[in-house]
């Protein structure tokens, strides 16, 4: 099948991209690495009247990790990072979840804007995001504004992005103890059915996001509470299935689901030693 006519812009430079979307905004899509977007133009589920292409936007393909954490330009593909030694050594929950994306094709060509900004309620990125208490940046001819995780992912595919912003930058700050991310897919490469980004620091801090099991990645407060105070991994894993509430689909059963919850936060935290 082929999309619908639309018009394409691919501005060279970040004021010309926020000037199209001034003008155009609510009725122009955002393409990054198309691995979405595209599917959806040629089944025309999505009709735009206008696609801004980004990608000739040089800044949007820098990144920079440091002591403070990594900041990562939206078009900076999946493979680019995957590939980095000091990523895979000093974020390597982050690491562990880039592996995990699809497969090497799709790392190819998945932009991290593009996997945040899209809020698919199974990806890995925007689940990290949340455990690290990241942040986006968001950019429009009215200014710079930036949004925590928390606050960015409203539900599924849905985030606080305005129709006259570009994300332009995420900032994936550094955790001072162990990061890992398990997932449960029905073959290597799918979406997962459930998964969960662990953060532990022994008996001072905490933070467990799941995936795949609800609208939006969410954090699990009360588990992460009960880690911090000594809980054992099976406690640990109880609460976090009486806290979540997914929906069946024709991967699984709600019931799964909420088992598979419990099951990838307890491997997780044998991986960090808990």
């Amino acid at each position: 099948m082929k999309p619908p006519p639309f018009a394409y812009e691919d501005p060279d430079a970040l004021e010309g991209a926020l000037t199209i979307l001034a003008e155009h905004g609510d009725d122009t899509v955002v393409i990054a690495g198309g691995q979405s977007l595209v599917p959806l133009l040629n089944l025309r589920l999505a009709r735009p009247e206008r696609v801004l292409d980004p990608r000739r936007i040089e800044s949007l393909h820098d990144w920079h990790l440091d002591s403070n954490g990594l900041r990562v330009g939206a078009m900076v593909r999946a493979a680019a990072l995957e590939a980095s030694p000091r990523v895979a050594s000093e974020m390597p929950g982050l690491h562990r979840a880039l592996v995990q994306i699809g497969h090497p094709q799709i790392r190819a060509r998945t932009t991290i804007g593009g996997s945040l900004c899209h809020a698919d309620p199974a990806a890995e990125l925007p689940a990290v995001l949340l455990a690290l208490d990241g942040r986006v940046t968001l950019a429009s001819v009215a200014g710079i504004r930036e949004v925590a995780a928390r606050d960015f992912f409203t539900g599924a595919f849905t985030t606080a992005r305005r129709s006259d912003e570009l994300l332009i930058s995420a900032m994936f700050p550094t955790f001072p103890g162990r990061v890992t991310t398990v997932e449960v897919c029905r073959r290597s490469g799918d979406f997962a059915m459930a998964g969960a980004v662990v953060a532990l620091q022994q008996s001072q801090a905490a933070r467990i996001a799941l995936f795949g099991v609800a609208d939006r990645p969410e954090r699990v407060a009360d588990a992460e509470s009960a880690l911090v105070a000594g809980a054992s991994a099976a406690d640990v894993a109880a609460i976090v299935r009486g806290a979540v509430s997914p929906r069946s689909d024709v991967h699984g059963s709600a019931t799964y689901r909420r088992h598979l919850a419990g099951v990838v936060v307890a491997r997780a935290l044998a991986e960090l030693g808990a």
